[in-house]
C-alpha cells in the first residue's frame, strides 16, 4: 500500500490524493497503465503491471487491439486486473515527449481514464505519473495538466468516483507533484 502525501476533499465531495507508492500494489477498482498505442508492455509501468498481475493482462490487451486497433490518447482500453489487487487496468497512452500537441494529448489521457472509469461505476482509481518516464515528459508539466485535467473533469462531469490517487514512484517525481500541489492548493 502507498503513503498518502497530500489530500483534498473536491467541492464535489471527491478525495484528490497524491502517494508514493507502487501502483500495482494499489487497493482501488482501477490502476491506469500509462501504455503505448499498441498494448504491448515491454518496460516502465506497463511491465511492472503484466509482470504482477499476470500473462493475462497482456492476453487481454491483445485481444482489445484485435478487435478496436490502436488505442488513442483520447480513448483508453480496459482490461481486468488479473491478480492484481485492482479489478481493472485502464491502458491509457501518454504522448511521447516531442511529438507535437503533448499537453492536450496527456490532457485527454487524463480525462479518458477518467471517463472510462465513470462507464464501469467504479469509485476508486490510482494513476502513475503518465509520460513521465521513457516517454520523457517532463515531471512539473505532467504534474499541472494532471491535476487541472482531473479538477476540471469532476467539476463538469456526474462522476462515481470518489477516490481519485496518484501514485508515485520515485522521489524526483514525488517532489515535482507536490511543488505543483502546494503552488495549487
Amino acid at each position: 500500500m502507498s503513503t498518502i502525501l497530500a489530500e483534498k476533499i473536491l467541492p464535489t465531495g471527491q478525495s484528490l490524493q497524491i502517494a508514493q507508492g507502487d501502483i500495482t500494489l494499489e487497493n482501488v477498482d482501477a490502476i491506469v497503465n500509462a501504455a503505448n498505442e499498441h498494448l504491448q508492455h515491454g518496460g516502465g509501468v506497463a511491465w511492472s503491471i503484466v509482470r504482477r498481475g499476470g500473462d493475462v493482462i497482456q492476453d487481454e490487451s491483445d485481444a482489445w487491439i484485435a478487435k478496436h486497433g490502436l488505442v488513442p490518447h483520447s480513448r483508453p482500453a480496459w482490461t481486468s486486473g488479473g491478480s492484481l489487487s485492482a479489478r481493472y487496468v485502464i491502458h491509457a497512452v501518454g504522448p511521447v515527449w516531442g511529438d507535437g500537441d503533448e499537453d492536450a494529448k496527456l490532457a485527454a489521457a487524463v480525462t479518458g481514464s477518467l471517463r472510462v472509469a465513470d462507464e464501469l461505476g467504479l469509485s476508486s482509481i490510482a494513476f502513475p505519473a503518465i509520460s513521465t518516464g521513457i516517454f520523457g515528459f517532463p515531471k512539473e508539466r505532467a504534474a499541472g495538466i494532471m491535476l487541472k485535467s482531473i479538477k476540471e473533469y469532476i467539476e463538469k462531469e456526474t462522476s462515481t468516483l470518489k477516490i481519485i490517487r496518484l501514485v508515485l514512484f520515485d522521489d524526483a517525481t514525488v517532489e515535482a507533484f507536490l511543488g505543483v500541489w502546494r503552488m495549487e492548493n
